[in-house]
Formats: structure tokens, C-alpha cells, sequence
């Protein structure tokens, strides 16, 4: 399978939003983030990505289906708050590489080196020095965690990404079988840009 990829900024981003929506929902419903999403919204928030002169979707297509994307903006321009989970850096600084998808029958083809290595470029095309995202924490002995899963701190680690010690972040969702939305921790991962 070959996958033909395409950076969307912009007024590009509106006509994407419901399959992407559609995709988030379907690839963060599996471990670990186990997310029982929401159509009205997932499109409420890649909205956002049509206004944010820094945002980029990294789209991965197999034909004309979206099979996988990957989403970053500045981190002033993203409306969460990471600003406690890193004290010490200027957000002004930092590009924040939200989210990336990619359903599992196209894993293992380089897309999750073009999802990072778009998003770096646009990092220091907005003049960033970082570059971080968060990935959620799960105990290793929750009762959902696939036999065979095997995390993705290795991958992470030789893109030149490192977890920042003590730098977590927090956000709540509700997960697959759960009445109700619950905090979950996120460890963040910078790279420095200019190293």
C-alpha cells in the first residue's frame, strides 16, 4: 500500500473535518487511550485548526480515503493549558504536536516519521525551538492493555524526543464502557529543535 500524504493549513482544514473526526474516534478507541468519543466534539475541535495561522494536519491517504493524520500547532494557540506541565520554558517557544492517527492495517510504513517530520517543519517555519506532545499514562497492569502492545517510547525516543521529568499534563475523557468522564495523566516528550 503507498500512501500519498498532504499538509492542510487553513481554509483547506473545513472540508476534512468530519473524516477526521470519524478517524479519531475510531483509532483512540483502542489501547491506551481507550476514548469513547464524540462526533459534535472531535469536529468542534479540528475546527480550530482552520483558524490558528500556526496549525498543520499531516493527512495520510490510501487513494482518496483518510486513513491516517496528524495534527500540531503553536502552544499559545492551543487552547489547553500545558503551561504548568512546562514551568520553566517561554509557550512561545514550543510547538505542540497534538495528536497523531493512523489506523492499524497501515502502521509500519513511515507515516509516523512524515507525521513528526511535517509538523517539525512547520515548528520552525513559526520560528519554535521545541517541539513536544504528550502521550497518556496507563498502569502496565490495566485490564485492557493488549498482551502484545508494545509502547511507542522507542520510536519517540529515536525521532529525538525524551520525556520531561516531573512535566505531566492532565485531561479527561470518558472511556470505552465508563459513565463518566475521569482526569488522565499525559508524560510530555520535547525535543529541541536546535540541538
Amino acid at each position: 500500500m503507498t500512501l500519498r500524504y498532504e499538509n492542510v493549513t487553513g481554509d483547506q482544514v473545513a472540508g476534512l473535518v468530519s473524516d477526521l473526526a470519524a478517524l479519531r474516534i475510531e483509532v483512540f478507541r483502542d489501547w491506551p487511550y481507550l476514548y469513547d468519543g464524540n462526533l459534535a466534539y472531535e469536529q468542534r475541535y479540528l475546527a480550530r485548526y482552520a483558524d490558528a495561522a500556526s496549525a498543520i494536519i499531516v493527512v495520510a491517504r490510501d487513494g482518496d480515503r483518510i486513513v491516517g493524520a496528524a495534527t500540531g500547532m503553536a502552544l499559545e494557540d492551543h487552547v489547553d493549558d500545558f503551561t504548568d506541565a512546562l514551568p520553566d520554558l517561554d509557550p512561545k517557544e514550543v510547538f505542540y504536536c497534538a495528536e497523531s492517527v493512523l489506523l492499524p492495517q497501515y502502521r509500519g510504513q513511515g507515516a509516523g516519521h512524515r507525521f513528526f517530520d511535517a509538523r517539525e517543519e512547520q515548528a520552525r517555519a513559526c520560528g519554535r525551538r521545541y517541539a513536544m506532545f504528550c502521550g497518556v499514562l496507563r498502569p502496565a497492569d490495566h485490564p485492557a492493555r493488549p498482551a502484545d502492545y508494545v509502547p511507542l517510547d522507542g520510536f519517540w525516543r529515536r525521532k529525538g524526543y525524551a520525556p520531561v521529568p516531573g512535566a505531566q499534563a492532565a485531561f479527561a475523557w470518558r472511556d470505552v464502557g465508563a459513565s463518566r468522564e475521569t482526569s488522565k495523566a499525559l508524560q510530555v516528550w520535547l525535543k529541541d529543535l536546535q540541538a
